[in-house]
């Protein structure tokens, strides 16, 4: 996904979560819901990882220094587990105490459902915005999806920020439902148990989301190789051109989603000179940054295959 259409993606959920934000914190004043409550700090959890996004795309950006002469691109990769922590701390560990704390002192005096139609309105409202903002991100991640299958895509996904506002957004549109089905159920049988219910189901669903997340970012900060595919084609270009042997052996790594790292070990024929196979090395790497513009550091060395030498089991 382009530069642009992740800004534009991040920016369009972070308006409607604003929007939504504000909303939910004005019902849950009047309605004194806890899953409104728990939804309220869910929308403005996700407000704040929207600036986090962002923030990762600008620092991105940034060119390489001496300090750091592989660049920026993996401040996308930090900013996105920030968001997946965000998730969890302010997002999924709230609803849970709220519900908690709403199932323990449900039958209090004053723990009634004030104004639900507040509620109700807001609800309402609220899905329709967060409904724009997933059918954006949802357009996007099936654009970007091709003929893959969705668990191909999730498995090759190395720019986090479009999966990480769809799992936000989808993530939202489960919790206002259950939040709704909550309310309804507390509004008709007077029984506030059934709103803390409701709060602890949208922390058990944020939850499940952060930790996607976070497995998922904390592979590519690790640093990740390109998915299978390309991998495959990196070798049928190099074994393409009649003066390589054979690839005795390549790696990759992803430093941002279009910033690739590949070192690569080629064994060419006996017969060619120095000047020849420098020649050629800077003819296989011309043809690979055209072919994969992803590809922006390639180290070649030439070499050769190790034999592998069986050891004498009487003299191991």
């Amino acid at each position: 996904m382009a530069h642009g259409e992740s800004t534009s993606v991040v920016v369009a959920a972070l308006g409607a979560n604003l929007l939504i934000a504000v909303a939910k914190f004005t019902a849950a004043v009047f309605t004194r819901s806890s899953a409104m409550l728990a939804e309220a700090f869910h929308s403005l959890a996700d407000t704040v990882n929207q600036v986090f996004l962002l923030l990762g795309i600008k620092l991105s950006a940034r060119p390489e220094d001496r300090k750091h002469p592989f660049g920026y691109a993996q401040e996308r990769y930090f900013w996105a587990f920030i968001v997946a922590i965000s998730i969890f701390t302010v997002g999924a560990a709230f609803s849970c105490y709220e519900g908690i704390h709403k199932l323990v002192h449900y039958r209090d005096p004053g723990q009634s459902l004030q104004h639900p139609l507040w509620a109700l309105g807001v609800l309402l409202v609220s899905l329709v915005l967060e409904g724009v903002s997933w059918v954006i991100a949802m357009r996007q991640f099936i654009q970007d999806k091709g003929h893959r299958s969705t668990l191909q895509v999730l498995r090759d996904a190395r720019d986090p920020v479009l999966i990480t506002v769809l799992f936000e957004d989808s993530a939202a549109m489960i919790g206002l439902l259950v939040a709704l089905a909550g309310l309804c159920a507390a509004w008709a049988t007077g029984n506030m148990l059934f709103d803390g219910i409701a709060s602890i189901v949208v922390g058990a669903v944020l939850a499940s989301a952060a930790f996607f997340l976070a497995r998922e970012t904390k592979d590519l900060l690790l640093g990740e190789s390109m998915p299978h595919a390309d991998n495959e084609r990196l070798a049928q270009l190099v074994t393409t051109f009649r003066q390589v042997k054979s690839l005795v052996s390549h790696c990759t790594m992803h430093l941002g989603p279009s910033d690739v790292l590949a070192v690569l070990k080629i064994e060419f024929h006996g017969d060619m000179t120095t000047q020849q196979i420098e020649a050629t090395i800077d003819d296989i790497e011309a043809r690979l940054r055209q072919e994969m513009p992803q590809l922006r550091r390639i180290w070649i060395e030439p070499g050769m295959t190790t034999p592998v030498t069986k050891s004498d089991p009487r003299n191991p």
